[in-house]
């Protein structure tokens, strides 16, 4: 090859490399347009025409020419007016364009209004338009509570004290106006566990529950609780409920214990006090007796001072004794203790 080129004239190589070229691109061309031939031709023959030129463009916008083929060809066929233009930018936006086409389908047969633009809004938002439109048109039931959740009933007590367990099913369809943005089905789970509790914590005995529980779905359903969301509730319905416990009568036992536990605690004080006091009292008088003991110590002493001094004689003495020993007679005999007095001990 080098010896040929070599042998050429230099205006013989650049036809001869111009031709190479040439041949390159024109079998890169032929080799695009057979891999788009065929959905060109589809789209044709289906009415949905879509230009060759613009099929080879997806191309090497990196768009997935199948997707937009098939797509164009639903809507036409349905009667739905998007642009090629329209879905090839919503793709490249990272929509789901097929799922988009058949909410526009769906909508369309059902009298919906939805556009190409509100619904691509919605794709891209994240939410399931497809969902959202069958749901508009078929309603759903939400279980409150969820199913498979923690809580298989909504707990709430009556003003006589009594339990009731309750399960409601809710039917909503989608309100596509606030899907973007509105709140999902935990909101209307807990906005309606909420409006139940209330509802029954209103009534004034459980037995009026348990006649109509529709009372609970007109009052729930008065409250307007699928404001701010994305669905409509169409109605709660009370599928259930069970009579509980007795939680006034349970409460009730539960104060009188913790009262007989206060008053307990508080006797058991008064107890304390009062053997505190006793306590107390014993040792004042073990004090006033060491006081009278200390006090007729020293009688003797002042009597042997007197005898000394000659203050006190020996009759005098003597007589006194005898006054002691009278008393201690007297005291026997009336039938005290058999203890001494105080004089007579001395």
């Amino acid at each position: 090859m080098d010896t040929l080129l070599v042998s050429m004239e230099p205006s013989e190589i650049a036809t001869t490399i111009g031709l190479i070229v040439g041949a390159i691109v024109v079998i890169g061309i032929l080799v695009l347009v057979f891999n788009v031939l065929g959905l060109w031709f589809q789209a044709w023959v289906s009415g949905a025409h879509i230009g060759l030129l613009e099929l080879i463009g997806m191309r090497f916008r990196k768009v997935h020419v199948g997707t937009i083929v098939l797509s164009r060809i639903e809507s036409v066929k349905a009667g739905v007016a998007v642009s090629t233009n329209q879905l090839e930018a919503h793709y490249l936006a990272g929509g789901n364009v097929p799922n988009v086409v058949r909410a526009l389908i769906i909508a369309n047969r059902a009298k919906i209004n939805l556009d190409f633009a509100r619904a691509a809004t919605i794709d891209l938002a994240g939410r399931d338009v497809l969902d959202a439109v069958r749901t508009s048109v078929n309603p759903k039931v939400i279980d409150c509570p969820a199913a498979g959740g923690d809580r298989t009933t909504i707990d709430a007590i009556c003003k006589n004290g009594i339990q009731l367990k309750a399960r409601a099913r809710v039917t909503v369809r989608t309100n596509l106006d606030q899907l973007v943005g509105g709140a999902t089905e935990e909101t209307i789970i807990a906005r309606v566990g909420e409006g139940i509790v209330s509802a029954i914590g209103s009534a004034s005995s459980h037995p009026i529950v348990l006649e109509n529980p529709d009372v609970i779905s007109k009052q729930v359903l008065a409250k307007g609780l699928d404001a701010g969301t994305a669905y409509e509730i169409l109605s709660i319905d009370i599928a259930d409920v069970d009579v509980g416990e007795n939680i006034g009568a349970n409460l009730q036992a539960e104060q009188a214990e913790a009262d007989k536990r206060v008053a307990q605690a508080r006797a058991e004080e008064r107890r304390a006090m009062a053997v505190a006091l006793e306590q107390e009292m014993q040792a004042k008088v073990q004090e006033n007796r060491a006081a009278v003991v200390l006090a007729e110590a020293e009688v003797p002493k002042a009597l042997a001072e007197a005898l000394r001094s000659g203050k006190l004689g020996a009759l005098d003495y003597y007589q006194l004794q005898n006054v002691v020993a009278d008393t201690g007679m007297r005291s026997a005999i009336a039938g005290s203790s058999g203890k001494p007095s105080g004089g007579a001990k001395a």
